[in-house]
């Protein structure tokens, strides 16, 4: 738990529910204030999927379309967000306009006849992020053993439903020659940001041929990364599936907009 939740059982209560529902949620944190504003330092509203407030205060409408698009922003990225709103001459004296980020502080203007300066802290709490491993492979069982240890929520069979909003999902098909192209048909029928098979390259070239005549997407198909993993030398089923775990936290972070050296 953050922070934010201990300072309330109901803005807890409502977190929890929100995480067992799988949904994105943030808590906003009024961490500044200049000149007469309604909500003052340490108020906290815990927003929706959608950016609006489920529970808490910041004041009056004057924050609302600024927080809840500073919100979307950080459900898009999965970075925080701090956010000042001033009134228009505030905005000027600094030199900046509403819209503008500058050192990490995204700048909107403030209309209200108060005329003060609100800061607000954002910070998403997004779904964990979904591995389906497909096979009952030896890459597969350590896999699906070794992910969870880094926060990733493991499936082993292709579920019914899309995922939630927000929720970054990844396939690896490690059946090993134990039912290869439907495992892989139907990891392209689900909506999913990587895809990826546990094969050599040559292997995967004939399964691609075969799905592009049984009518999937080519540029599905030619997205697949084959073979899974970064190439670190693996050899054991362990090293293969730490190689894999390695390529997915890069594709996690790279959703999350985190830049690789």
């Amino acid at each position: 738990m953050t922070p934010a939740e201990f300072l309330s059982d109901e803005l807890a209560d409502v977190a929890t529910a929100l995480r067992a529902k799988e949904e994105a949620f943030a808590f906003a944190t009024i961490v500044r204030t200049a000149g007469a504003t309604a909500a003052k330092p340490g108020a906290k509203a815990l927003l929706g999927a959608d950016g609006t407030i489920l529970h808490g205060w910041l004041g009056g409408g004057c924050t609302r379309g600024a927080v809840k698009k500073a919100a979307l922003a950080a459900f898009a990225t999965g970075q925080p967000q701090l956010v000042s709103v001033a009134p228009e001459e505030f905005l000027a004296e600094k030199g900046v306009t509403a819209g503008d980020e500058v050192e990490g502080v995204r700048f909107a203007r403030n209309g209200c006849p108060s005329k003060g300066s609100v800061d607000i802290f954002i910070e998403p709490c997004l779904p964990m992020p979904q591995l389906i491993v497909l096979g009952a492979s030896p890459v597969a069982r350590a896999l699906a053993n070794l992910a969870p240890q880094f926060h990733w929520a493991v499936v082993r069979d292709l579920p019914e439903k899309q995922p939630p909003a927000h929720q970054l999902r990844v396939i690896v098909v490690a059946t090993q020659g134990q039912g290869d192209s439907d495992a892989l048909q139907g990891a392209l029928s689900l909506r999913a940001q990587h895809v990826a098979f546990v094969g050599s390259a040559r292997k995967f070239e004939t399964l691609a041929a075969r799905l592009i005549e049984n009518g999937i997407a080519p540029d599905r198909v030619n997205a697949v990364k084959a073979p899974a993993g970064l190439k670190l030398g693996a050899v054991t089923p362990e090293e293969i599936a730490l190689s894999i775990l390695a390529d997915l936290i890069q594709v996690r972070r790279a959703q999350a907009g985190v830049i690789h050296a």
